[in-house]
């Protein structure tokens, strides 16, 4: 098997364990296993379980980031541009539930696991504030960097917040998550857009 489809296979074998039991509660064997390879050919890979660790919330962020970027842009009403991202965030979560899982659930268990974490989704959240810093109404509800940042934040958690209960939660449809979504996050841009 080519080097790359060996890593994909142990990229998406570990997110599995790692959304199943937590940073704390994976272990390389166990990862090794369902990717049907040995502990050593993981660690031909990786450097460690927290490099694995690392590289898999990375990934989401980069995808979760692509995908807001990408359903933002346009010159499309901001409401249908918000619509099309709420929609596109929550068919990223209902496609990848244990990625989304792993990335939205805090690292427990570990400092470094949890400090790793913590700056990923830092950094996740300095990259959706430019963006959404490019949407209109935006500068009206922020004010400044660190307004734009807290709107940034505002949005990540409540999402985040959404994604952890849709996991519990299953037989929710997708519509309705996204629905919730923009009722409750929509409506600050709305108003500054009508005026209010």
């Amino acid at each position: 098997m080519p080097a790359a489809e060996r890593r994909e296979l142990i990229e998406r074998a570990a997110t599995r364990v790692f959304a199943e039991r937590g940073y704390a509660g994976a272990s390389i064997d166990e990862i090794a296993r369902r990717s049907g390879v040995s502990a050593p050919v993981v660690y031909d890979h990786f450097a460690s379980k927290l490099d694995l660790f690392v590289r898999l919330l990375e990934r989401t962020r980069d995808e979760l980031l692509a995908m807001w970027a990408e359903t933002l842009a346009g010159a499309d009403p901001t409401q249908l541009r918000m619509e099309r991202a709420f929609d596109a965030w929550a068919r990223y979560v209902e496609d990848n539930r244990f990625a989304s899982r792993m990335y939205f659930l805090e690292a427990t268990g570990d400092p470094d696991a949890r400090a790793a974490h913590r700056e990923i989704q830092a950094q996740g959240r300095a990259a959706l504030s430019a963006i959404l810093g490019q949407q209109p109404g935006a500068r009206e509800i922020a004010r400044d960097a660190d307004g734009l940042e807290m709107v940034a934040e505002t949005i990540r958690a409540g999402l985040a917040g959404l994604a952890i209960w849709w996991d519990e939660h299953p037989h929710v449809p997708r519509e309705r998550i996204v629905e919730t979504a923009m009722n409750v996050l929509w409506t600050g841009f709305e108003q500054l857009q009508g005026g209010g």
